[in-house]
């Protein structure tokens, strides 16, 4: 079969169902909102009506499966979908698509075909609870209708959630009304690194945007019909310089701060005042109110303590908590937003840097430097979300040679995302446990432009999903199942990376990139880590 990802159990069965204009589609109402999205899909693609009746394809409402479970049975005469919830039934009609023509993934007619599934019986459910990507929207900013686009790749793959890094340095992107010049100012930037930050190119054009409050709502809601989680980080207490130009006095310095116009981490930091405690809080008091998902990032990584070792109210602050130094004083600011937001029902995701100053109790820790924060953060017995950069970032070049564009860190190859584990070795039962799956992360510092971001998001992100969904892997059968697969993605306009490199069109020999070997990213890694308190 060529099924993306690989389903956990398959028999394939004798003959063929085929769908005609008089094919009915039905549904119990509890999973309703899977058939309404599977009869807009397929009607659109292949003409046919669906209409409501006995018979012909049913989804139907089943106890004892798990949430994503499902189970598809297709024999000549009919096909049945089990599931016990929407997301279970969205998948499973996400498989029938799957099954058809790849032309059932045009979003319109292209001619007259027969529209035919093999008999085939499917019993399929995913290893990992949390299967995301994330998409810094901060950087450079996705429209809307782009990001809808997104929320249906993610979904095709059974991916579920989605998360937004809405805010940075180089842009914030999300409307607070309480606070207006956060978009008013925050939301643009007058020119752009061009590639990587050492080369001091600059491409002189103002770039900017951002998502309404309604935008995120129907970003939301969307993304809901379609099983996907929308994850927003509000980044703090680094990575705060577009906030500092909009507002001030949320900063340490007496000076002025445009929005920065370059990559890399900046010194600039929110100050740890009542008044900006107060101001975020503001901040995150409107986002609970847009995103109605389980968890919020609050982000804590990458922050220089420079400023605040050097701020006399900063220094006083530690002094009266009888904090040893600025990275207590950064989990004492964490700490803040935790509670806040584990007061309201909702659970805290921050970044894996908030190891260095102790954990705030509660928190869920995003793990990015490699498996011994992972490690870390379970054996202290907080949740992880698994997501090392030198195997889950896509901005990350996909292969040797000056032919990529814009080169930055190491390979990260099609095998070696297919074959990634995001538990680490050494774990006790009880510790694995605390993983609950892992997310790519499409970082946009040198990706401008949607056409760049499918180049870097696929295929990749298609065995991303298939690591984090199947228990069990072949990467040859997979390249035999993307040869097809990779059909779909042209039917749905997806401009992924060729196995045989880039087009022409894909290069950007007008913006060097900065390639290194997997020996520095290690060497670079253990620097990081090393003040790691157990």
């Amino acid at each position: 079969m060529t099924l993306i990802p690989a389903p956990s159990r398959c028999a394939p069965g004798q003959g063929l169902f085929t769908f005609t204009a008089a094919t009915p589609l039905t549904a119990d109402p509890v999973l309703a909102r899977a058939a309404a999205w599977l009869r807009h899909a397929l009607t659109s693609a292949t003409g046919l009506p669906l209409l409501e009746g006995p018979g012909g394809v049913e989804i139907r409402h089943t106890v004892g499966l798990g949430p994503e479970e499902y189970r598809l049975t297709a024999t000549t005469e009919s096909v049945l979908i089990e599931a016990s919830a929407q997301a279970g039934a969205f998948y499973g009609a996400q498989t029938l698509r799957q099954l058809l023509d790849p032309a059932a993934f045009r979003a319109g007619r292209t001619g007259d075909r027969t529209w035919s599934i093999p008999a085939i019986e499917i019993a399929d459910a995913p290893t990992y609870g949390w299967r995301g990507c994330l998409i810094d929207v901060a950087r450079h900013f996705l429209p809307k209708n782009d990001l809808l686009r997104y929320i249906d790749l993610l979904a095709a793959h059974k991916l579920n959630v989605l998360h937004l890094h809405l805010t940075d340095d180089q842009g914030w992107r999300l409307e607070i009304r309480k606070y207006p010049k956060l978009t008013e100012v925050g939301a643009w930037r007058r020119e752009s690194p061009l590639g990587a930050r050492r080369h001091r190119l600059f491409d002189g054009r103002p770039h900017g945007g951002f998502y309404s409050q309604d935008d995120i709502r129907e970003i939301v809601s969307y993304a809901a019909d379609r099983s996907v989680t929308v994850l927003p980080e509000i980044d703090l207490p680094g990575h705060t310089q577009a906030a500092i130009a909009a507002y001030p006095e949320l900063g340490n310095l007496d000076v002025p701060l445009g929005v920065r116009t370059e990559w890399g981490v900046g010194e600039n930091v929110i100050n740890v005042s009542d008044e900006t405690i107060a101001f975020f809080t503001d901040v995150l008091d409107e986002v609970l109110e847009l995103f109605p998902g389980e968890y919020i990032c609050v982000g804590g990584d990458e922050t220089p303590k420079t400023q605040w070792n050097e701020s006399l109210p900063a220094k006083e602050r530690m002094r009266e908590l009888g904090l040893r130094d600025a990275d207590e004083l950064q989990t004492w600011l964490m700490r803040h937003f935790t509670d806040y937001l584990l007061a309201r029902g909702r659970k805290p995701l921050g970044w894996d840097e908030l190891l260095e100053g102790g954990l705030p109790p509660g928190l869920t820790v995003g793990a990015w430097r490699g498996d011994r924060c992972t490690s870390m953060a379970a054996r202290a017995g907080h949740d992880v979300v698994v997501s090392p950069f030198a195997e889950t970032y896509l901005d990350f070049r996909q292969a040797e040679g000056d032919q990529e564009p814009v080169p930055i860190g190491s390979v990260t190859s099609l095998r070696a995302v297919h074959a990634f584990d995001p538990v680490p070795h050494g774990l006790t039962g009880q510790e694995r446990s605390r993983i609950l799956g892992a997310q790519a992360a499409l970082w946009t510092e040198h990706i401008d432009s949607p056409r760049l971001l499918d180049y870097m998001a696929f295929p990749r992100l298609a065995a991303f999903a298939e690591a984090m969904w199947s228990d069990e892997r072949d990467f040859e059968d997979f390249l035999v199942r993307l040869a097809v697969h990779e059909k779909r993605l042209d039917a749905l306009g997806v401009e992924y990376r060729p196995a045989t490199g880039p087009h022409p069109w894909q290069r950007r020999p007008d913006a060097p990139g900065h390639p290194r070997t997997r020996a520095e990213i290690d060497s670079e890694l253990a620097d990081w880590t090393s003040n790691l308190r157990p």
